[in-house]
């Protein structure tokens, strides 16, 4: 399932949201300039390298305070990816759902907001995989935070969405906690299964985070459900 956009349009302009689609597009174009051994120099610098992350926050609770740039990664890999499929798939979710999202939280709320769940995910992340030396990139964490935030304010919205028949693209409506909760399901799922492998699912593999996704939807859809009240409950 392929969604295409939802039916209930935001009340104010998203412009962090277009913010962030916008930077994410730029940081990839910068990536698509970069020959292969500058692009793995510069990954290995800002994703996140979890046998590198571990040690950095050591030396920071230990006082080292000097060691806090090497944390930047946990900011910095939300803004990159790995491929065209990569970064289209995740700024088209970003699009569709994140403004209902941003008109709820406020502008600066959202922006705090999306940048705590994709730390959070990143951090999830390579708890399964610690002594990693592979670099963790993409936005997928915090935009599942978003997911699980839309799905708690948002579940009875249809989304208009496409299911590929082969080449024949079927279009349906459904509704919002059913596409988002199998979406939940299937990572969570996925990053179950895959506890006890030897690579770090996602990242060594080149398949998916599944934790990122799990886990930051999951933080996502808490703030949602303890903090942000609904000015009108007929909005949803």
């Amino acid at each position: 399932m392929v969604p295409i956009r939802d039916d209930n349009d935001s009340y104010t302009v998203p412009f962090i949201n277009y913010l962030l689609i916008v930077l994410n597009i730029l940081v990839f174009v910068f990536e698509l300039t970069l020959g292969d051994r500058e692009l793995n120099r510069f990954l290995m610098e800002y994703a996140v390298v979890p046998a590198k992350l571990w040690p950095a926050f050591g030396q920071v609770l230990a006082g080292k305070l000097s060691a806090l740039p090497l944390l930047l990664p946990l900011l910095s890999a939300m803004f990159l990816h790995g491929g065209f499929l990569h970064v289209a798939g995740n700024m088209l979710y970003l699009w569709i759902f994140g403004d209902n999202v941003e008109d709820r939280l406020g502008h600066f709320g959202y922006l705090c907001f999306y940048l705590l769940c994709g730390v959070f995910a990143s951090l999830i992340q390579s708890i399964f995989s610690p002594e990693s030396m592979i670099p963790s990139l993409g936005a997928s964490g915090a935009i599942a935070g978003v997911l699980g935030a839309y799905i708690v304010k948002f579940p009875r919205v249809q989304v208009q969405a496409i299911f590929p028949l082969g080449f024949i693209p079927i279009p349906f409506k459904i509704s919002a906690v059913w596409l988002l909760g199998f979406w939940f399901v299937q990572q969570a799922f996925n990053g179950v299964a895959s506890v006890g492998t030897r690579t770090m699912t996602g990242v060594e593999q080149g398949g998916v985070a599944y934790w990122a996704h799990a886990s930051g939807f999951a933080l996502g859809a808490l703030i949602a459900l303890v903090l942000v009240r609904d000015p009108d409950p007929y909005r949803r």
